[in-house]
């Protein structure tokens, strides 16, 4: 787990680039000292994985490179849903785990089946929400892995960007199946 910077050591992460916004440092060396707080002390559920994939920083002149902070909450996400499923293992058993992620994987199912076009709520034309033929084409590719396996990485799952459009779909709908998503992988992997 990476550490937050102290006089005598060196920053975790490098800056971002010259006239690019990066994370602000106090927030993410507050935030990844809570983290690290919270993962060594095992009876520590204050902190899940779920928040840690969630945990947003403001964006100021030079702050830390994204790109690096991005991948170093993607390896702590990691640890933590490991964490997790260990504790559901050990107090209910591997069936336990087994099956919650099989309805949640099924319940994300469900919804990518729908017809293209109408898989999550839309937004008013007067508003803007997630490209619709883009969220559906990394559905079907979604859907692929749950159904047949087919290759897709947690990364690529966490990654996915989307751009916008009068009308389109809900953004919170879609960020909330894309959790449910890397949940599942990380649940298996």
């Amino acid at each position: 787990m990476t550490s937050p910077a102290t006089p005598e050591s060196p920053a975790p992460f490098p800056d971002a680039p010259r006239r690019t916004k990066g994370y602000e440092k106090r927030t993410v060396d507050d935030f990844l000292a809570r983290a690290k707080d919270s993962f060594e002390r095992p009876a520590d559920e204050s902190l899940t994985a779920l928040d840690i994939r969630q945990v947003a920083f403001p964006l100021v002149r030079n702050g830390y490179a994204i790109a690096s902070v991005d991948a170093a909450l993607g390896r702590i996400e990691d640890a933590f849903a490991a964490r997790e499923r260990q504790s559901v293992v050990s107090r209910a058993g591997a069936r336990e785990w087994v099956g919650r992620s099989k309805e949640t994987a099924q319940v994300v199912l469900d919804r990518l089946s729908r017809p293209r076009g109408h898989r999550f709520d839309r937004v008013s034309v007067l508003r803007y929400g997630y490209r619709v033929d883009e969220v559906d084409l990394v559905s079907d590719k979604i859907a692929g892995y749950l159904e047949a396996g087919e290759p897709v990485t947690v990364e690529q799952v966490r990654s996915v960007a989307f751009r916008m459009q009068r009308g389109g779909y809900s953004e919170t709908q879609v960020d909330a199946v894309l959790d449910a998503v890397v949940e599942v992988m990380l649940a298996v992997s």
